[in-house]
C-alpha cells in the first residue's frame, strides 16, 4: 500500500497567492494595487512575456514560467469572481491529486479548471496572450457571456 501524503488546500492556496503577488512586485506593479485590483497585472505581465526570449528557455525557466502564469490566473480567478482552490483525486498524477479553481458561474452551475492546462493550452496558440488566456478560463467556467457571431 503506498502512503500518499494528503494535500495541504490552504497552504497550497496561499503559497500560489504568494507567487501572483511576487510576480507583480517584480514586475512593479505596486502590491497594493494589485491587491485592488489583479488586472492591473496583465498589461506588465503581457510585456515580460512578451519580450521574454522563450527560444532560449532552459526547462527550469518553462516550470517558472508556467507557475507564476498559472499562479496569476488562479489569483485573478479568486479576486475577481471569489473561486476557490479545490483537490480532485487523478491517479494519471505523480502524486495522485490536482489543484483545480472551483467557481459558480453565471448558469448558477458550479465547475473546476485546471489553471495549468488553461496556461499549457495558451502555450500551443502562439504568440501568448495574457487576456486570451484569462477570457479562456471566465468562459470555460462561464463567468462571461460569450459573444454572438450574429449581427
Amino acid at each position: 500500500m503506498t502512503n500518499v501524503r494528503q494535500p495541504d488546500l490552504q497552504e497550497w492556496a496561499e503559497e500560489k497567492r504568494r507567487n501572483a503577488a511576487d510576480v507583480a512586485e517584480m514586475l512593479e506593479v505596486p502590491p497594493e494595487t494589485y491587491a485592488l485590483d489583479a488586472m492591473s497585472l496583465l498589461p506588465a505581465l503581457q510585456n515580460y512575456v512578451s519580450r521574454a526570449p522563450l527560444e532560449d528557455f532552459e526547462q527550469s525557466d518553462w516550470i517558472t514560467l508556467h507557475v507564476d502564469l498559472m499562479s496569476f490566473v488562479a489569483d485573478y480567478l479568486v479576486r475577481k469572481y471569489g473561486a476557490q482552490w479545490a483537490v480532485a483525486e487523478d491517479p494519471r498524477t505523480p502524486r495522485g491529486y490536482r489543484y483545480l479553481i472551483e467557481v459558480t458561474g453565471r448558469d448558477g452551475r458550479t465547475r473546476q479548471i485546471d489553471p495549468l492546462d488553461v496556461v499549457t493550452k495558451e502555450f500551443s496558440n502562439r504568440p501568448i496572450d495574457i487576456i486570451r488566456m484569462v477570457a479562456s478560463a471566465e468562459l470555460t467556467l462561464r463567468l462571461a457571456s460569450e459573444v454572438s457571431q450574429e449581427e
